[in-house]
């Protein structure tokens, strides 16, 4: 491969990237797919109807990424998700924080994302601080304190992460094998279990499980296939080409909007160059606007007081440092990640959610004190 060749690959996969993404966005925006909103339906009213819609996303990006293993196509300890270090306390300290801040912040960095599309003004204040301390976290002084606390916490593994690495180390099973049967149980018992109401047999739903599922899937393919080169014209060295972290990708937006932030500030700057994490992020908002537009929902909005700013910069905030420390977010950790079979993804997402689970309790309990309190 030439150098030429190289650069026309690397604009196929950043296109490929960005069409994902306005595509996830879209969707997104037309089924009200949003993690945060789901668990808070859950929490208020008892509906599950959008929690099993982000069920069968999940299925849909296990079965798929397994499939993908299983084939030969992949190997998940390509990814950030499935290397031999378990950072376990990285992943309670950071997931918590997010699902603390994408509660506050009306929504993860996804959500957020597809907000700004429809004219959010807030969402745009919350993407802002995000970007500052997602990368504060990444580069600057909260690398520092992160690499020296809940970072130095770990256990190493004679293994990848991954359930289907684990079992094939210690059964003597290949990982390929064992990739598919695991991918098709728990990817499978996630979608009958979402599909297992009536509700949730809509259109709305299914557009949005097994649209989002399947856009995650895709992104892995175009990064760890399509964007894979065995030989790099100038290193010799393999190679997944216009990813940040130099590993293949998938959907992940609070380190893509970090970095997104630094690109733009630094553009003069030859060495910036655009990611896969850059482009799905702009991808993302332009394709919620798309949609926003053409739908005649465009509407602009501000926030209302300033206990709605304080809350909103607040949940950026957390969302910012708590996504980097826990390598992802709702997307990143609670479908890319979990795809893989990762421990340290399902120990994320579960303080994700428990995170935000407590919020949201915390937060009904003061509106309650402050309705009975008298005026």
């Amino acid at each position: 491969m030439t150098d030429t060749d190289l650069a026309g690959l690397t604009r196929l996969v950043l296109w490929a990237s960005f069409v994902l993404a306005l595509l996830f966005g879209a969707i997104a925006q037309h089924t009200r797919f949003c993690t945060m909103g789901a668990i808070a339906d859950v929490v208020s009213m008892g509906d599950w109807t959008r929690l099993r819609m982000w069920m069968l996303a999940m299925g849909t990006a296990i079965l798929g990424f397994n499939a993908l293993v299983f084939f030969g196509m992949v190997q998940a300890s390509n990814s950030i998700y499935a290397g031999t270090r378990v950072g376990w306390l990285s992943a309670i300290v950071g997931g918590t924080m997010f699902g603390a801040g994408m509660v506050l912040a009306s929504g993860c960095a996804s959500k957020n994302l597809v907000r700004v599309g429809t004219g959010n003004l807030k969402a745009v204040v919350v993407l802002l601080v995000v970007a500052f301390a997602g990368f504060a976290t990444l580069k600057g002084v909260g690398a520092v304190a992160r690499v020296f606390t809940v970072d130095a916490v770990h256990f190493d593994l004679a293994t990848g992460q991954d359930l289907p690495s684990l079992l094939g180390h210690y059964s003597g099973m290949k990982a390929s094998m064992l990739a598919g049967i695991l991918g098709l149980c728990a990817g499978g018992a996630l979608a009958a279990f979402a599909l297992a109401s009536r509700e949730a047999r809509s259109r709305e739903v299914l557009l949005g499980g097994l649209g989002i599922g399947a856009l995650v899937v895709a992104a892995w393919w175009v990064s760890g296939v399509l964007g894979f080169v065995p030989e790099h014209p100038q290193t010799l060295e393999a190679v997944f080409i216009a990813t940040n972290s130099r590993r293949m990708e998938s959907m992940s937006f609070v380190s893509a909007v970090a970095y997104a932030s630094d690109y733009l500030l630094f553009f003069s700057d030859i060495s910036k160059v655009a990611t896969i994490g850059i482009v799905s992020a702009l991808g993302l908002a332009c394709g919620s606007a798309a949609y926003a537009l053409a739908t005649r929902t465009f509407r602009w909005e501000g926030f209302r007081t300033v206990d709605d700013l304080r809350n909103h910069l607040v949940g950026g905030v957390l969302m910012g440092v708590g996504g980097v420390t826990a390598l992802g977010c709702t997307i990143g950790q609670g479908l890319s990640g979990l795809s893989t079979l990762s421990l340290t993804s399902l120990l994320a997402l579960a303080s994700i959610l428990a995170g935000a689970v407590g919020t949201l309790k915390y937060q009904a309990l003061q509106l309650e004190k402050a309705t009975a309190s008298p005026t």
